[in-house]
């Protein structure tokens, strides 16, 4: 090859290219704590604040882990189109507001959503672009032990979340990606690679 020809240059994408990422999984999985991680150590990340009619549990600040809303106003927002994705979880409604994912994915940043797998279900749905995330505990029984260590759920509440775990589990083919939280530090580093690669798809880079 001659010595003046050029070379072409890989850069990220232009503005736009930003992506969704899920991290979904059953209750107990650890995804907090896995996006929690992810956020730190990812600058271009934000977190997408749900919107949920759950009471608002121990040290959680409102819109910061959840927008707390009554059951009557996010009905209403729902039916005025205010979601991305809805859905009934045990009981309470959450829902991802459309508004904020679109303004961070149109200007280029990866907008991660800490959702159970009906809401998975419900992005994949309408968002087919969206990078899916599966969170495995290890085994049943170390789910219940998180479940419970935790201490922000009732007997009863947890034995729901036990009863619909299997069923929930059985939905990781549908994802993408599957991480299995048995090692926090190696499950905190296969997070990080995911999110790393995806930035390197063909389709997020452009040629100069």
């Amino acid at each position: 090859q001659s010595g003046d020809e050029s070379v072409a240059h890989t850069t990220r994408g232009e503005k736009g290219h930003g992506f969704l990422l899920v991290v979904s999984g059953p209750s107990g999985a650890g995804k907090g704590t896995l996006v929690s991680h992810l956020l730190r150590q990812r600058p271009d990340c934000v977190f997408s604040v749900s919107a949920t009619t759950r009471p608002r549990r121990g040290t959680e600040v409102e819109g910061r882990e959840y927008l707390f809303l009554s059951h009557d106003e996010f009905v209403k927002r729902r039916d005025a189109g205010y979601f991305l994705e809805w859905a009934e979880v045990h009981g309470n409604l959450y829902g991802t507001p459309l508004n904020e994912v679109d303004r961070h994915v149109e200007a280029d940043r990866v907008v991660v959503l800490d959702v159970d797998v009906q809401g998975g279900a419900s992005v994949r749905r309408v968002r087919p672009d969206a990078v899916t995330v599966f969170v495995f505990p290890p085994s049943l029984e170390l789910l219940r032990e998180r479940l419970e260590s935790r201490a922000t759920d009732s007997p009863e509440v947890i034995e729901q979340r036990m009863h619909n775990a299997p069923g929930e589990l059985a939905q990781w083919v549908h994802y993408d990606y599957v991480i299995m939280n048995e090692h926090l530090e190696r499950a905190q580093a296969e997070l990080l690679a995911v999110h790393d690669a995806e930035h390197a798809r063909v389709h997020r880079l452009r040629v100069t």
